[in-house]
C-alpha cells in the first residue's frame, strides 16, 4: 500500500504536460485551470511548480471573505516586493479558488495590466472550481488575456493506471481519486462522497457566491437526479416527487446550477430546432457515477449480481464519462427520442455528429440507432456493451477523434 501511495503521489495527469509547456512560454496569457472539487486541480499545479525550477508563490482564497477585494492586490504586492528583493527574471504567481473573491476579474486584469506596462515577467495561473463564476469574471474582464485548462474527473484509464481500478470498480464507485483507498469501506467511501464532494460544493461553491431562496430544495433535486442518472424525468414528475418544490422554472435554475459545479445536468433531446430542445424532458445524468451509486441500496458485490440494477449503473457510467469528456473536449451531449425510438447518447462538436447506444444485456433492443442513421446520418453510430464495442475499450477511446 505504501508503494501504491508513492506511486500516485509521481502519478502525472495529461494536464501537467499543457500547464508546463505553456508556463515555460513567454508571458502571454492567464492561464486558467478549471474543474469540480476533488480532481486534483491543485495536486497538478503544485507537481508543476516543483519541477519547474522556478522561483513562485502559491495563495488559496478558499478561506479568504468574498468581500476582502484587496487580498488579491496584497498577493501580487507580495509577488512584485520578493521579485525585486530577490533578483528574480520571472515568477509565477497562483492563486487557488480565485471565483471567491467578489470582483476578482477586476482586480486581476489591473495587477495584469500593470504588470504588462512595465514589463514585470510575472506569470500568472488561476484556478477555480465554480465555473459559472469562472467564466463569467473571465467573459466580463479578461477578454483576451487568458486561456482555459479544463480538468474533469479521472478516467478508467488514469484509475486504472493510478490505483489498479478494475472497469467493474470504476463504474460503480466513480473516479474520485481520494476516494480510491476507501473501496473496502462502503460507509467510510460514501461519508467522503458526501461531505468531501457533495456538502463542500453545494455549500462552498452554490450557496455561498449565488442567492438560493430554499436551499433544502436545492438538495434534493441534487438528490433525486443523482439516484435517477441516466433516466429521462419531467420537471414536472420531479416536482410531484418533492416537497416544497416550488415551480419548474426553480427546478431548471437549479439543475443548471448543480451542472454549472459538475455535480449533475439534465441532457437535452438532439434536435434541429433549438426551442424544442429546451422545452423536451431532460435526461438527468451525474458527472460522476460515485453520485449515483451514493443512493443506492445495493453495495457493490450486489449491484453486479442483480442485472437490472448493473445495466442502469453501467449507462449512468458511461454518460458520466461522456459529459466529463465533452466538459473538457468542448463538445455537446444529447440524447434522442422519437416515439418508440430511442437513441442513448448523442455527441456533437461544430456540425459533426456520433450516436451511441448503450447495451448492458442481450434483450435491450436498438432499432432506434437505425433509425437515427437514416434520419441523421451521422459520422459514426454504434453500441457499447453486448453485440457491439467492449465497455473496458469505450471507456479508453478518444472521444474528440471521433468528432474531427
Amino acid at each position: 500500500m505504501l508503494h501504491c501511495i508513492k506511486f500516485c503521489s509521481m502519478y502525472k495527469r495529461a494536464e501537467y504536460q499543457v500547464i508546463t509547456r505553456r508556463l515555460k512560454e513567454p508571458r502571454r496569457f492567464v492561464q486558467v485551470v478549471m474543474g469540480p472539487r476533488q480532481v486534483g486541480k491543485s495536486t497538478v499545479v503544485k507537481q508543476v511548480l516543483k519541477d519547474l525550477d522556478a522561483p513562485y508563490m502559491f495563495y488559496s482564497a478558499d478561506n479568504v471573505p468574498a468581500t476582502n477585494g484587496g487580498w488579491i492586490s496584497n498577493c501580487w504586492a507580495a509577488v512584485r516586493s520578493l521579485m525585486s528583493s530577490n533578483g528574480w527574471n520571472s515568477v509565477v504567481l497562483v492563486i487557488d479558488e480565485i471565483q471567491k473573491i467578489a470582483n476578482w476579474s477586476e482586480v486581476v486584469k489591473k495587477e495584469w495590466d500593470d504588470d504588462t506596462f512595465y514589463d514585470r515577467d510575472i506569470r500568472v495561473l488561476l484556478l477555480g472550481s465554480s465555473r459559472v463564476l469562472l467564466e463569467r469574471g473571465l467573459s466580463e474582464s479578461l477578454a483576451g488575456r487568458f486561456e482555459e485548462i479544463r480538468m474533469s474527473h479521472w478516467s478508467f484509464r488514469e484509475m486504472n493506471e493510478c490505483f489498479g481500478v478494475t472497469l467493474d470498480q470504476y463504474i460503480y464507485y466513480g473516479g474520485y481519486p481520494g476516494a480510491a483507498f476507501l473501496y473496502d469501506d462502503l460507509d467510510r467511501f460514501r461519508q467522503y462522497i458526501q461531505s468531501s464532494i457533495i456538502d463542500a460544493t453545494i455549500n462552498k461553491d452554490i450557496l455561498m457566491d449565488t442567492p438560493i431562496s430554499k436551499p433544502a430544495l436545492l438538495r434534493q433535486t441534487f438528490e433525486l437526479g443523482a439516484a435517477y442518472s441516466g433516466n429521462l424525468l419531467s420537471l414536472n414528475k420531479m416536482l410531484g416527487m418533492l416537497q416544497d418544490a416550488g415551480n419548474a422554472a426553480t427546478l431548471a435554475g437549479y439543475i443548471n446550477l448543480l451542472n454549472e459545479s459538475g455535480l449533475l445536468c439534465g441532457l437535452q433531446k438532439f434536435g434541429v430546432d433549438m426551442a424544442r430542445r429546451r422545452a423536451s424532458i431532460p435526461k438527468l445524468q451525474v458527472y460522476n457515477n460515485a453520485l449515483k451509486t451514493l443512493y443506492s441500496p445495493l453495495s457493490f458485490e450486489q449491484a453486479i449480481a442483480d442485472r437490472k440494477a448493473w445495466g442502469h449503473i453501467f449507462e449512468s457510467g458511461v454518460g458520466a464519462y461522456l459529459i466529463c469528456q465533452a466538459f473538457a473536449g468542448r463538445f455537446e451531449v444529447f440524447y434522442w427520442r422519437e416515439k418508440n425510438d430511442e437513441v442513448d447518447f448523442v455527441l456533437r462538436k461544430n456540425e459533426v455528429v456520433v450516436a451511441i447506444e448503450v447495451k448492458s444485456n442481450a434483450e435491450k433492443c436498438t432499432t432506434g440507432l437505425d433509425k437515427f442513421r437514416r434520419c441523421f446520418n451521422p459520422q459514426a453510430a454504434f453500441v457499447v456493451g453486448d453485440g457491439g464495442i467492449g465497455a473496458e475499450e469505450f471507456f479508453s477511446m478518444d472521444l474528440n477523434g471521433l468528432l474531427r
